[in-house]
């Protein structure tokens, strides 16, 4: 009999470990995505294209804004960069209900703050937004996702999904702004560096 105990309690523990092995994720098993991860993927998209193209700018031509054509009055490459950094702050600061950073100023025009001046400082500033961006994403459930926030600066923005997928919006329009900065002065954006023509037999 003891023996035929001791048996069943081996194949027992057998079993168990076996089932454990099954419920134990596998490298292979992918998460399902969520409303967070989603919009994680989508803000991570549009920073890699942004921050690269403000990257690829030198210095030296951070001050450069159009003058031909209807260009009076655009903002420069710098002022493009540090707005959509000061949008990012607004935008994020605002899903996590709270108020803009300490060195977060929106600025005059919305430009980020004044003493913004290198090409270093602006960048970091850039940056500083979409950490931000991704630390309030973080906070989006399916519970919240369109629960009407409290205070919002926007009027039709006024709730975290609508806050999240706007701010992408958003830096997208003025990525396609920065684009043709680089391209006025010779420079292939980083996003486009090695893609096909899109236009093979144009000039």
């Amino acid at each position: 009999m003891k023996k035929l105990a001791g048996l069943g309690i081996a194949l027992g523990l057998l079993a168990a470990s076996a089932l454990a092995q099954r419920a134990k994720p596998t490298a292979n098993t992918a998460a399902a995505p969520t409303i967070a991860s989603v919009m994680q993927a989508q803000l991570g998209f549009v920073e890699d294209a942004f921050v690269s193209a403000a990257e690829a700018m030198p210095a030296d031509k951070y001050d450069f804004a159009p003058t031909g054509g209807n260009y009076q009055g655009v903002r420069t490459f710098a002022q493009e960069v540090k707005h959509v950094g000061a949008a990012n702050f607004m935008y994020f600061s605002t899903l996590l209900q709270q108020g803009l950073p300490a060195s977060a100023s929106l600025g005059k025009g919305s430009n980020g703050p004044d003493d913004l001046q290198t090409k270093e400082q602006i960048v970091k500033y850039l940056k500083d937004s979409f950490a931000l961006g991704h630390k309030a994403i973080a906070t989006i459930t399916a519970q919240n996702a369109v629960t009407p926030l409290a205070k919002t600066p926007v009027p039709f923005l006024t709730t975290r999904l609508a806050l999240a997928s706007f701010s992408c919006t958003h830096t997208f329009d003025h990525y396609g702004q920065i684009v043709e900065y680089l391209r006025m002065n010779g420079i292939v954006p980083p996003a486009s560096q090695g893609s096909a023509p899109a236009n093979p037999g144009g000039k």
